[in-house]
């Protein structure tokens, strides 16, 4: 184990290097802690050492923090009694650091001591910037590309190695909550105006600033070790500290709706932290992030948001191929759709021929990459230069033969199978045999739509989500004859562009949409059954949902929803499903209430499109029902209209590998992210209880919500989809 390394020089300084071998950041692992805890021991004991400076071996960065993948194993490693195991565990964590921060001093009179300092070069997350809290002060290389901060919370878990307790104490509780319950990351300038770091110096000049701290014979003791100690801003129980936390936890409730657990319980570290010496703290600390680990959100979250998401994009799936980025893009259509995609490509490099019949459309779809800088440039986030570099890799124009020597075509323009094939064939007719051809389409057949095509196994989907520059997710749509060099190139433009691909095989709406419609179509249901509106979309939010079923029909617009629903009955015939809903959507698009976009929906809209509340016209119509359903209800009916839909898309073949099923969804459309996703949360709740509670809910609300037949059959067996499909999901 050679993580950590220690030279003495010849002033008396120690200069700890943490480097992992084989790895381009440093993340710790719990195989390190004993070798770092021994270099301590060896540096505070050797008289010859004056003090000490924690540094990185990495160009660049200090560390990425806690290995995720020891996290999401820890209440596995933790023995027959994971609780205990994992609270031991950690508290060894903070006596280490606890260590490192008192540094030999006299535990009664605070004389003696080591001063130990954190030389960071770049990047500090996590542990990463939790170990640099417990030294006496911290000094940041002038980088700008550097983030620092703790990001825990993002993923489902809080800074548990002292990082809550020893920032919330030495910023108060207010200055440290956007750090600690928002995860902001900071430049090393912004992290010392913050308080975070404390001192920025020249990259070359990182190591002797420490050095030359150090050995000026410092004050070490740290503010909350001292007597008299008073956390900045009050205490819970101070006039200003009360405001605080009061303020605090309605925040916390307002934006979790309770349901996310890392986020109440690192309020609760926070709090009841403040009320005790700093070392019971955090013994709190310790407690609140074990029970955080026991949850089985936190390793769901993980899981998928981290583990499995970082597999997708690295190309887990990725069929053999030869390196496949693109050089040169068209995109056809340069309406909301395709402007996006043309900046998005453009940021990471690619040329970009942006088509459309008139000229005017087609600048105007460049223009949207001009305004996306103009808007940068005001916040700071870009320069006239880096506008102009990007403008300058955009060609907006009529004139197809613009395509040659594209290697790479993205059909997005309207809805409409003759439009796409007209487009397809104009443009296969500019470009080489080996360019792949991909559609935008987010409801047509890929396969039929490749029929346009005389080389259809180098034709694939690639449909993005709206607006393209803010979702993460990119679902790349296999037909029936595409070959592997297509879904190769879509993978590796979508890296490119740095999102989430995954890959399913063509079915009607495909793996996203099939999933989110049922979600939108269970709470009109409600609607017409006389559920109160609130009690629909408050149900969801409570669950996680970004937004409610009926605000996001309101938002993706009513009238859209009824064009998808007379295609799907158009082609589903007797067996189409939803007539219940579209009796709803067919009434609000004949009264004109067609959503956000005509200032009325399911909610009225001021001339700004700011929502005023529901429309009382819903009760008008559909009488509210005396005695309303139990929240738990709704909230089954809202999340099994969705689970059931991935599974079936796991039984039919649309879906072949269930991490993509789960990030996907959270992703594509905010699926209850504590979850870890729809095949998470079944596993979550169990599969025997996921059938027990089908069986109910198909008996009192119909065949909908039938257990599929592989659900009944791992119910019975009592298996999970994580432990069942474990071979398709070895990074998890």
């Amino acid at each position: 184990m050679t993580d950590f390394t220690m030279k003495k020089d010849a002033d008396g300084v120690a200069i700890i290097t943490w480097d992992v071998p084989g790895k381009s950041m440093n993340v710790m692992s719990m195989e390190a802690w004993p070798l770092l805890d021994s270099l301590i021991d060896d540096a505070l004991a050797d008289d010859a050492v004056k003090g000490i400076v924690i540094t990185s071996g990495k160009e660049g960065s200090f560390a990425g923090g806690m290995d995720l993948n020891v996290i999401a194993r820890m209440k596995d490693m933790a023995g027959d009694n994971p609780a205990q195991g994992l609270m031991d565990g950690l508290m060894n964590m903070h006596r280490i650091l606890r260590k490192i921060e008192r540094a030999g001093m006299d535990p009664k009179t605070n004389k003696g001591g080591k001063p130990i300092a954190a030389a960071l070069p770049g990047t500090a997350l996590g542990i990463g910037l939790e170990i640099p809290l417990a030294c006496h002060r911290i000094f940041a290389a002038d980088n700008p590309k550097a983030k620092i901060g703790l990001p825990e919370i993002m993923v489902g878990i809080f800074p548990g190695a002292g990082g809550t307790t020893r920032l919330s104490r030495k910023l108060g509780a207010m200055a440290a909550a956007p750090l600690l319950l928002e995860g902001k990351l900071n430049d090393p300038k912004k992290a010392k105006a913050a308080g975070v770091v404390d001192e920025v110096v020249s990259a070359d000049q990182l190591i002797e600033a420490a050095k030359a701290w150090v050995l000026s014979n410092p004050a070490i003791v740290k503010p909350w070790d001292e007597k008299g100690y008073k956390m900045p801003g009050g205490a819970p129980y101070h006039p200003a500290g009360f405001m605080t936390f009061v303020g605090a936890s309605a925040m916390v409730h307002g934006k979790t709706q309770g349901a996310f657990p890392a986020a109440k319980a690192l309020l609760s570290a926070v709090y009841e932290g403040a009320l005790v010496p700093f070392d019971t703290a955090l013994k709190i600390e310790a407690r609140w992030f074990t029970n955080v680990l026991m949850n089985p959100s936190s390793g769901a979250m993980i899981r998928s948001l981290f583990i499995n998401k970082e597999a997708l994009e690295k190309g887990a799936n990725r069929p053999e191929a030869p390196d496949q980025r693109v050089k040169k893009l068209g995109v056809l259509g340069a309406g909301m759709m395709g402007a996006g995609i043309a900046l998005v490509s453009a940021q990471a490099g690619i040329e970009v021929v942006l088509i459309d019949q008139k000229q005017e459309a087609a600048d105007k779809g460049k223009a949207y990459s001009a305004s996306f800088m103009d808007a940068g440039i005001k916040r700071g986030k870009a320069t006239e230069a880096k506008k102009a570099e990007l403008l300058d890799r955009i060609t907006a124009t009529t004139d197809y033969a613009a395509l040659k020597g594209c290697d790479l075509i993205i059909e997005a323009v309207f809805e409409d199978p003759g439009v796409k094939a007209g487009v397809t064939k104009q443009a296969l007719a500019e470009v080489g045999r080996d360019c792949i051809f991909a559609t935008n389409t987010s409801t047509l057949p890929i396969s039929d739509l490749a029929k346009a095509s005389d080389r259809q196994e180098d034709f694939i989907g690639i449909h993005f989500f709206s607006p393209v520059e803010k979702m993460l997710l990119v679902e790349i749509i296999k037909g029936q004859n595409t070959g592997p060099r297509a879904v190769a190139k879509a993978l590796d433009y979508v890296r490119q562009i740095r999102k989430t691909p995954i890959v399913v095989n063509d079915a009607r709406f495909f793996y996203c949409n099939r999933c989110i419609i049922p979600y939108i179509n269970e709470g009109i249901r409600m609607v017409a059954e006389g559920v109160a509106p609130a009690l629909i979309d408050n149900a969801a939010r409570q669950l996680g949902f970004p937004v409610g079923p009926l605000q996001l029909v309101d938002e993706t617009s009513i009238d859209l929803g009824a064009k998808i629903a007379r295609a799907t009955r158009a082609a589903m015939g007797d067996a189409y499903p939803d007539a219940a809903v579209d009796e709803v959507i067919f009434w609000m698009e004949g009264e004109g209430r067609l959503g956000r976009k005509s200032n009325a929906g399911f909610f009225d809209y001021d001339e700004k499109g700011k929502r005023q509340g529901y429309w009382a016209g819903l009760a008008d119509k559909y009488t509210r029902a005396a005695e309303q359903p139990d929240l738990h209800e709704v909230q089954h009916r809202l999340m099994f209209a969705q689970v059931l839909e991935a599974v079936r898309a796991l039984e039919e073949g649309v879906l072949t590998d269930i991490r993509e099923g789960d990030v996907g969804a959270i992703l594509a459309w905010g699926f209850a992210p504590w979850s870890g996703g729809p095949f998470a949360w079944l596993d979550i709740i169990g599969t025997p209880y996921a059938a027990e509670r089908c069986d109910q809910l198909a008996e009192k609300f119909g065949p909908r919500f039938a257990t599929p037949a592989l659900l009944r059959e791992m119910a019975d067996k009592g298996q999970s989809f994580y432990a069942r499909f474990a071979g398709q999901t070895e990074a998890a």
